[in-house]
């Protein structure tokens, strides 16, 4: 036989004279050895691969809830050459069927591929899931490298000996002829890998203790279903996996990035809601950066397929969210227009998803969805728009922990019956979206009011949402502010559970509630792991209360301002935690409190390791001050980042203009640093829109910058006129996605 494969993988297996073909060349089907019954659920996480319309097949094994590991080269151009894969949203449609042993039932999940992240030493690829696989318990990745002489368990949807595309899972038993540092030669015991098999997991042990070694790879296909009699031989080359568990867990575990084009390079959208767009003053626009130097692009509504047209105060781009919410992939952007007029109304406000593709927004088959009261499907069809509604003033998005996209939309200036901006909020997801407020027979806290602003704020993550009614009256305070708590489980109706509220003053929340405190007025949430025995259905959420007077030197300071953070436990119930507050010159947090600080009136909150058990240094949240003076500057602003697991005095740190940290330059009067803040998996984002760069400036800070002790590292500058963005706008950086 002639070799068809590259002499660089064959080295690791000097007892093969001849290479084998690729085994995921042909549609998948399955090992030579015997058929698994339809009820064996031993080898449950093995999965089939289907590229295309059946243009390739191969095996991979499910080694997380939303990740699949298989063989390189099912994604290959032409494997026989290279094992070269490009990082990102796969080229073809890709379809994985995991925890199906017969292929006829309906057991398990099917679920789209939608990342690969791939070895380049090695035929391994590393592949995303769209949604979660919930109900199969994924492989124990093994620790020690497979041995000369010992046995292992194979499985595949590869050929068998006499079909071409069988429709159960094969499985057969290696034994170790040698191994070398990224491969493993093996020999088939009683049978061998086929075509198809590529990527499907060669297995140490048996039942619930078998562990995970390598990846079927090569083989000479002996016996296999169109295999030249001749051939015999059951010889083949595995690719290891044993030492991969560090470089497993760091993707698996790993934040998601903004990724618009789907290349696997983190990109930013900045917003300048107020630049002028053909003429028209306070447009707003979004400016888009894409990552690895692949261009910038400009989004506003004179774009044929954005919805609308720049009008004057529209404010397009004053709420940024991003979730990839048809689930293909690529990252989807959500952009606010709360100033937009709608059915005459002035000041409806109106919001977009603009959906990624290859070549970036907008590029793919579906380019945007527009959101629109009186317009589309559900709560927000049966809704009108109407002047001062402001929708999108405030907008979240996400993905449930079982995997359904979700936006949350805030329409503060809504009015309930009589009560004019009492305000509400729409949760939009699939094809339809649910009204959420304070007249509803649902157990939402409170009453609509006059000037409760229900929608001021919003944030959620996994597991749960939050929002903020900052003008909530409570007793004879007015603007005291409250918070509404909701699950992301949906009742008859498909509406959100709501699950409470938070008010200053009970349920151990420390302080009273007071007029202007503005309790709510931002919200930032996060998911996290409380303990190694607990999943990650556990929540933090930061309030925000810019408001609140505050005592420092024994004297009362007005509209200081603090957050608090409360914990939401897995049971639906919450926990008060501890405020966060600059307090006396004397304390051990950073800063005093003054009047009209006005800190917490931003917040953005992370987990930098989503999968692990928190730390001091993984969840973390930034609080902004726009209104703190520095020296005789006033409205200078600060950003204030807290430990969300740690006391506040021992894990805070301190940012300011010029002090080191990350912001250039000096602190002037105005600026109001903080109060465009948002991070991200590596950074944090840091906008100063109102100088001292003529159009404004976004910077984005490494995370080790930020933590106290941390390392770190260069800071990124995004500002009009520089890096190739346009010498233009009004105020670049008033949110950053």
């Amino acid at each position: 036989m002639r070799l068809t494969r590259r002499s660089r993988v064959l080295a690791a297996a000097a007892s093969l004279v001849a290479a084998p073909l690729a085994l995921c060349a042909v549609p998948a089907a399955a090992v030579t050895g015997p058929a698994s019954a339809a009820s064996d659920t031993t080898h449950a996480y093995t999965a089939q691969i289907i590229v295309g319309a059946n243009d390739r097949g191969c095996s991979g094994v499910l080694v997380d809830a939303e990740w699949v590991l298989t063989a390189a080269s099912c994604f290959a151009a032409d494997p026989a050459q290279s094992l070269s894969v490009t990082p990102g949203v796969p080229a073809s449609n890709v379809t994985a069927t995991i925890g199906r042993t017969d292929l006829t039932s309906t057991s398990g999940a099917q679920r789209k591929i939608v990342e690969l992240v791939p070895r380049t030493d090695r035929d391994v690829v590393l592949a995303r899931l769209d949604r979660p696989v919930t109900d199969v318990a994924p492989a124990t990745l093994a620790t020690t490298a497979p041995a000369a002489g010992e046995e292992l368990k194979f499985a595949g949807y590869g050929r068998s000996k006499d079909e071409w595309a069988p429709l159960k899972l094969h499985t057969g038993t290696y034994t170790v002829d040698s191994a070398a540092a990224t491969t493993a030669a093996v020999t088939g015991k009683d049978a061998a890998a086929c075509m198809g098999d590529s990527g499907g997991p060669v297995l140490r042990g048996t039942g619930t203790s078998a562990q995970l070694v390598a990846l079927n790879s090569q083989s000479f296909q002996g016996g296999c279903f169109g295999t030249d009699e001749t051939q015999t031989s059951t010889a083949g080359v595995t690719a290891r996996v044993d030492d991969l568990k560090s470089w497993i867990d760091s993707k698996v575990g790993a934040t998601a990035i903004t990724d618009f084009n789907g290349d696997g390079v983190e990109d930013i959208a900045v917003a300048d809601a107020k630049a002028t767009v053909g003429g028209k003053a306070g447009a707003g626009l979004v400016r888009i950066v894409y990552g690895a130097g692949k261009g910038i692009a400009q989004i506003d509504q004179n774009l044929d397929w954005v919805t609308g047209t720049s009008e004057t105060n529209d404010g397009f781009g004053e709420a940024l969210a991003t979730v990839d919410y048809n689930q293909d992939g690529y990252t989807d952007l959500v952009v606010a227009a709360p100033g937009q007029a709608a059915s005459g109304a002035a000041g409806a406000g109106v919001v977009d998803i603009l959906f990624g593709g290859a070549g970036g927004l907008g590029t793919g088959a579906v380019k945007s969805q527009h959101l629109e009261q009186g317009t589309g499907t559900g709560a927000i069809s049966v809704s009108s728009s109407e002047a001062g509604d402001n929708m999108g003033k405030s907008v979240a998005a996400g993905t449930t922990a079982a995997g359904r996209p979700w936006i949350l939309i805030g329409i503060p200036g809504e009015s309930v019956g009589t009560a004019a901006a009492a305000g509400m909020a729409f949760y939009v997801y699939g094809d339809t979206s649910r009204s959420l407020h304070q007249d509803l027979p649902v157990g939402v806290p409170g009453a609509p009011e006059a000037g409760d602003r229900f929608g001021a704020s919003v944030s959620g993550d996994g597991n749960f949402f939050a929002i903020g009614a900052p003008g909530e009256d409570l007793d004879t305070s007015a603007d005291a502010g409250q918070v509404a708590l909701f699950s992301h489980t949906l009742d008859a109706d498909g509406r959100p559970t709501s699950i409470g509220g938070v008010v200053q003053g009970s349920d151990g929340v420390t302080g009273s509630a007071e007029t202007g405190d503005e309790f709510g007025a931002a919200l930032a949430m996060t998911a996290y792991r409380a303990s190694a025995t607990a999943g990650a259905d556990t929540s933090m959420l930061a309030i925000g209360s810019p408001g609140e007077t505050t005592t420092a030197g024994g004297a009362e300071k007005a509209d200081a301002g603090r957050a608090v953070l409360v914990r939401i436990n897995a049971d639906s119930t919450w926990t008060y935690l501890r405020e966060l507050r600059q307090g006396e010159a004397d304390d051990t947090v950073s800063g005093t409190s003054e009047a009209n600080d006005r800190m917490g009136e931003s917040l953005t909150a992370i987990n930098t390791a989503p999968r692990e058990v928190a730390t001091t240094a993984s969840l973390l949240v930034a609080v902004g001050t726009p209104g703190e003076a520095i020296g005789t500057e006033t409205q200078s602003g600060a950003i204030h980042v807290f430990s969300m697991v740690g006391a506040a005095g021992d894990n805070d740190l301190w940012i300011e203009a010029g002090d080191g940290d990350g912001i250039p330059g000096t602190s002037k009067a105005g600026q109001r640093l903080g109060e465009s803040i948002h991070f991200t998996g590596t950074h944090l984002y840091a906008g100063l829109p109102y100088g001292p760069s003529t159009y404004g400036a976004l910077y984005a800070l490494p995370v080790g910058n930020v933590i106290p002790g941390g390392t770190d590292g260069a800071v990124t500058t995004y500002q009009p006129g520089t890096g190739g963005l346009p010498a233009a706008g009004s105020a670049f950086g008033n949110a950053a996605r």
